[in-house]
């Protein structure tokens, strides 16, 4: 039966596998990675053949942003605004009053010095001054040569509970307005009170007002003697709250008259405290809001 049976013919068939075809994406990737590149060295070399001022108008131009853009014009001072161009920063800008010039802060200090070796002389020389040197304390403070004018318990500086001056006080003021008005630093003013109160104070005249007024009557005092107006910088009126004799608070020595000839950094530390700093609103605004809100009724404003 073998020899009738065929034979099986088995074919065997090489199996070519093809290579699969790589992809392409690195190709486009070089490729824009070239023409960056070329674009970039094109800038570069256009920008080496431009002169220093058309590039420092191009670099102003991307500074700005749309709307300033529209708005034109050359913005040369550097903004205060987070962002360029944009509104006023709301986070303040304080002045480095530690990073002053040293030399100015030292030669303000020496003025103050010779200010205050000359009232020690003037006030030594003057009979009236002298007469009353036991009311005057003279020190120098952080923020400059402190000149206080104390009561005593017999001999006050105004009338009791007003703001009338007592003539010796009106003498001293007017005696110390000259050397104060000779240097060019300007000046505080406060008034203190002890801790006596006004009957029914807290709702009508208090030493709040008695203080504030004392310290004006002291200004007027001090202008009248030959001080510039401009040379006062604030007045204060602190009643009882900073009491020279913390112990008694009645004690006569509290009511007294303060004047503080302010250094230069004590001056920038009150102009950067009352600045108005934008935080979103236009200051011309708010003017105009106010004007329109005044009443027609309100008469022309008058010097008292």
């Amino acid at each position: 039966m073998s020899a009738s049976r065929p034979d099986r013919i088995v074919v065997r068939r090489k199996k070519v596998v093809e290579s699969q075809h790589h992809g392409g994406s690195w190709k486009i990737a070089y490729a824009d990675f070239v023409t960056a590149m070329m674009a970039f060295f094109l800038v570069m070399w256009i920008l080496s053949l431009i002169p220093r001022e058309e590039l420092q108008t191009i670099a102003e131009y991307f500074r700005m942003p749309l709307a300033e853009a529209v708005s034109g014009g050359m913005r040369s001072d550097a903004s205060r605004s987070v962002i360029p161009g944009g509104n006023p920063s709301v986070i303040p800008s304080v002045m480095p009053l530690n990073g002053a010039d040293p030399d100015s802060h030292r030669r303000d200090i020496e003025r103050l010095e010779d200010l205050r070796q000359e009232l020690l002389d003037v006030i030594d020389s003057d009979a009236i001054l002298n007469e009353f040197k036991d009311q005057l304390l003279i020190d120098m403070t952080p923020d400059g040569l402190r000149i206080q004018i104390i009561d005593k318990q017999n001999r006050p500086m105004f009338m009791l509970g007003s703001a009338t001056v007592e003539p010796y006080m009106r003498s001293i003021l007017r005696a110390l307005s000259g050397p104060l008005n000779a240097l060019p630093n300007r000046i505080q003013v406060a008034g203190h009170t002890d801790s006596f109160q006004y009957a029914r104070g807290e709702r009508e005249y208090s030493n709040w007002e008695l203080s504030a007024d004392r310290a004006n009557a002291a200004r007027r005092e001090l202008v009248a003697g030959g001080l510039g107006e401009s040379k006062i910088k604030q007045m204060l009126g602190l009643a009882d709250t900073i009491s020279l004799v913390k112990d008694n608070p009645a004690a006569a020595v509290n009511r007294r008259i303060s004047i503080v000839v302010l250094n230069r950094r004590a001056e920038q530390r009150l102009d950067t405290q009352n600045q108005y700093e934008d935080v979103g609103h236009d200051l011309q605004s708010l003017i105009k809001a106010g004007e329109t809100m005044v009443p027609e009724i309100a008469g022309p404003f008058y010097d008292p």
